[in-house]
């Protein structure tokens, strides 16, 4: 760096230390033995290189889900977390994606399988699928991810029909080295190498040289009289291979066409025509491996929309996984190795799941069920990724904007409980991890019912982060022209209501319900905003700490059967019940629960002092809370809520003082003010309704 100026030295410099040493140099066949015996990962097969891949960026281990982190989603270390992954269940869909390709390394089925992923519009599938085709490129990159392929040289020395223009040809399908040795041969130093590897799975390779390959070393092998030495010596170059998408090397996408323009030979390769004329239509010189599927050799396939295709396509796929072949037109059969990923929505699945034509290929895949976030918080952060990676105009997100937007995308995505106790709000909070002690709530029961009852699975139906997104977007940009400075829940509930029906993806069946779920939305955001302002209006850390003290005097009688010394007469007296209800109630703990809540204060308490913490109500969630909601009715008497909702009062200072406390908690001026008056507005009202 010159200063704040990136020089083309530094740029050349730092381009050329992210490329592979060897990445232009050619080596000889005896150099790529010694390097297999030296390190035999370098001939592993797809399946084996994508799990290593996996476990190459980082794990984590989820000891309670049970479930593996991979830190290439959870993280996303090439992007800087550009691009992570929210919410368990899609970690848990990317934790039974690697564990099939994993299964497919050690030979166990799953590599003679499509990897296909299922989820409704929107849920990640494709941006999972493109990352892991972008981790990929990177992988082959470094030292552990390395592979390498041959090319043909000095054909036109021996074939004397070889067209000069092809006097070097690179292995059409980029096949690694070990192919040109006889099987017989081949096997023995596979044998030898699998003695030194660690690794959870053995190197193996059966695969024939495609015909074009072939047909070279036929000619040669004549020509040396069946001395392979000289053939590997004197016509065959290692290269370094590293995957590509732009140049459709080791990783190849493909898409559905109209019926009209989509050939089987975009999958397997055609007559290349321009050789036609040179070497004849049935020389293997003369074929085109432009396929799909040669493309992809080595590394991935990606079929996006895969059950879109028309069935005849499907049929190739029958080969392709199950054979590890494909079988192109006026061509020989070709050997594939390639992890074959395929993404589907809901309804094209349902119509080839009750296709009973289409039985043979539905059973040669892998369902890897990609459902919506269940988690309102984890949903959150979804959006939140969004605006961070966009360039979003000067606007205070205000508190609890992006979270109340997740609640209402998740209340649409989760079965109603069948549980009495259990609203679908509250199941909403369960699945977001707030289950308090005591709370009569068991989220796997819960998650198991609903899996009885969905179609397919939980999550898979509902609204989608793109509709929720883009109305986020349109609130934003309403908002800057507008002039208004900050985005509330207000404003986005707002969008909601208005473009829900216009939204081409929203059954028109599911409108109504979706109305009311807004509505319940509306109503768990008026509760944290009079929250925020019981905060701001009532908030006193000293009396919060006394009332906490006093609560756990009288709880510690309580439980020890005790009395305890009145703080003004000096008298022993017993525990104060009503003090102690009024603190309890304020968490709707009913009266045959509170010996439980006592108890549970009471060991919290008990804990910290073994560990040598002083009391501090502040670290106790439920405890704060339920003393801050007494404190707030003990001095909401005293507050005059028609200034929280007057527009005209701005200068009185006891207003400023609360709105510069709203501030704290992360509202803007105005954002603050607007809250202020909503939920002084509501707070009024309830109490002229008391």
């Amino acid at each position: 760096m010159t200063g704040d100026i990136e020089t083309l030295e530094e740029l050349s410099a730092e381009y050329k230390e992210s490329m592979p040493a060897d990445l232009r140099e050619t080596k000889s066949f005896d150099w790529y033995l010694e390097e297999v015996y030296a390190d035999p990962k370098v001939t592993r097969n797809a399946h084996q290189r994508v799990a290593d891949m996996f476990d190459y960026y980082g794990t984590t281990y989820d000891e309670t889900e049970g479930v593996v982190e991979y830190q290439l989603a959870s993280e996303d270390p090439l992007n800087d977390g550009e691009n992570t992954f929210y919410g368990k269940v899609i970690h848990q869909s990317i934790h039974e994606f690697v564990n099939k390709v994993k299964s497919g390394a050690r030979r166990l089925g799953p590599e003679r399988r499509i990897k296909l992923l299922l989820g409704p519009v929107g849920s990640g599938k494709s941006h999972f699928d493109k990352q892991v085709r972008e981790y990929f490129e990177d992988y082959t990159l470094h030292e552990e991810g390395r592979m390498y392929t041959f090319r043909w040289t000095n054909l036109c020395d021996v074939i004397k029909d070889q067209d000069p223009a092809d006097d070097t040809v690179r292995s059409p399908m980029n096949q690694d080295p070990l192919v040109l040795l006889p099987r017989e041969q081949r096997q023995r130093v596979i044998d030898d190498i699998n003695e030194r590897l660690d690794a959870p799975y053995t190197i193996q390779n059966e695969q024939s040289l495609d015909p074009e390959s072939e047909f070279y070393m036929d000619r040669l092998l004549a020509y040396y009289d069946d001395d392979l030495q000289q053939v590997l010596e004197n016509h065959i170059e290692i290269i370094r291979f590293v995957a590509d998408e732009n140049k459709r090397q080791g990783l190849e996408t493909f898409e559905p066409k109209d019926k009209k323009n989509q050939d089987e030979t975009e999958l397997t390769g055609d007559v290349n025509y321009s050789k036609i004329a040179i070497y004849g239509e049935s020389d293997p010189r003369a074929f085109d491996y432009s396929g799909a599927f040669c493309n992809a050799n080595r590394g991935i396939f990606s079929g996006e929309e895969l059950l879109k295709l028309q069935r005849e396509f499907l049929y190739d796929f029958l080969h392709a996984t199950q054979e590890q072949t494909i079988k192109p037109k006026n061509n020989p059969r070709i050997d594939i190795d390639q992890v074959i990923v395929g993404r589907t929505n809901m309804p094209e699945y349902k119509d080839k799941k009750g296709d009973e034509k289409m039985e043979a290929f539905n059973d040669r895949t892998k369902r890897i069920d990609f459902p919506y976030v269940l988690s309102y918080e984890d949903e959150s952060m979804i959006y939140e990724k969004m605006l961070n990676n966009a360039d979003v105009p000067d606007i205070n997100v205000e508190p609890h904007t992006l979270e109340m937007a997740g609640l209402f995308g998740v209340l649409t995505r989760i079965e109603e409980p069948d549980a009495e106790t259990v609203d679908l709000l509250s199941k909403a909070k369960a699945y977001n991890g707030e289950i308090d002690e005591g709370d009569d709530i068991d989220v796997k029961k819960l998650r198991d019912e609903a899996e009885q009852k969905a179609e397919i699975g939980e999550g898979m139906v509902g609204v989608s982060p793109r509709f929720i997104g883009d109305e986020i977007a349109e609130a934003i940009m309403d908002s800057k022209h507008r002039s208004r400075g900050f985005l509330s829940p207000l404003t986005v509930f707002n969008f909601f209501e208005e473009n829900l029906e216009h939204h081409g993806s929203i059954p028109e069946d599911n409108f109504e319900t979706y109305y009311r779920y807004l509505e319940t939305v509306r109503e768990e955001y008026k509760e944290r905003a009079i929250e925020d302002v019981r905060h701001a209006l009532a908030y006193d850390l000293d009396e919060i700490q006394r009332q906490g003290e006093k609560y756990m005097d009288h709880v510690m009688a309580y439980i020890d059967d005790d009395t305890i010394e009145d703080e003004l007469t000096g008298r022993e007296q017993e525990p104060d019940e009503t003090f102690l209800r009024s603190v309890e109630e304020k968490l709707d703990i009913p009266e045959d629960r509170k010996e439980d809540f006592r108890q549970e204060v009471s060991n919290w308490v008990s804990r910290r002092a073994r560990e040598g913490e002083a009391f501090n109500p502040q670290d106790n969630e439920r405890l704060r809370r339920a003393l801050e909601r007494k404190l707030w009715e003990d001095k909401k008497h005293n507050i005059n809520f028609s200034a929280l909702v007057s527009a005209n009062e701005f200068d009185d200072d006891e207003r400023s003082a609360w709105i510069d406390a709203l501030m704290e908690q992360g509202y803007s001026e105005d954002g603050a003010k607007e809250v202020l008056e909503f939920a002084g507005a509501e707070v009024a009202k309830a109490e002229m309704e008391d």
